[in-house]
């Protein structure tokens, strides 16, 4: 074999081998984004919607699996009728499970815990006078990645709160590090 055609190999297994290690360092590390859209909810005596926002953060440990944490500002939500608005937020901690489609393209669904605070207490809506409470939440979106570094989600979660259902759709934006 030719001086040129091994000095040849070397230099592709090289440039392979760069690129491999640089799309698996795409695959994990910290990220962080923010996003808007539209929190609703539809049952006992409230049946409306706000702007709600969101910031969050996390760690990608590869292409498939994430650890996030975030902040939901859910908005007011009035009642139909008469009774307090609910006006509420939360801090969550979630799983998030990825399935590639394409290389720019995936699909994800997380689960997880969130602390949920309401502004005023709404007695007999929870079963309790509380006006904070721990409970399960999760959702489903996808997202499409623009360059390595910003990806666009599209999500869609409920954050439960005892008896009530708050659900959560909204555009997001995504920056790794």
């Amino acid at each position: 074999m030719g001086k040129n055609k091994m000095l040849s190999r070397a230099l592709l297994a090289a440039v392979l081998g760069v690129s491999a290690l640089s799309a698996q360092a795409a695959d994990k590390g910290f990220y962080a984004g923010a996003g808007v859209g539209q929190s609703f909810v539809d049952e006992q005596a409230y049946d409306d919607e706000d702007t709600a926002f969101s910031v969050f953060g996390g760690y990608q440990f590869n292409k498939y699996f994430a650890l996030e944490g975030g902040y939901a500002d859910f908005g007011k939500i009035e009642p139909e009728l008469a009774g307090p608005e609910l006006e509420a937020d939360s801090f969550y901690l979630t799983a998030v499970g990825s399935v590639p489609i394409t290389e720019k393209f995936s699909a994800y669904a997380k689960a997880g815990f969130h602390r949920w605070n309401i502004d005023d207490a709404i007695p007999g809506l929870t079963g309790t006078d509380d006006d904070s409470g721990t409970d399960p939440t999760y959702g489903v979106g996808v997202q499409y990645r623009f360059t390595d570094r910003v990806a666009m989600r599209g999500e869609y979660s409920r954050f439960e709160m005892e008896d009530l259902d708050q659900d959560l759709a909204q555009l997001q934006v995504r920056f790794d590090f």
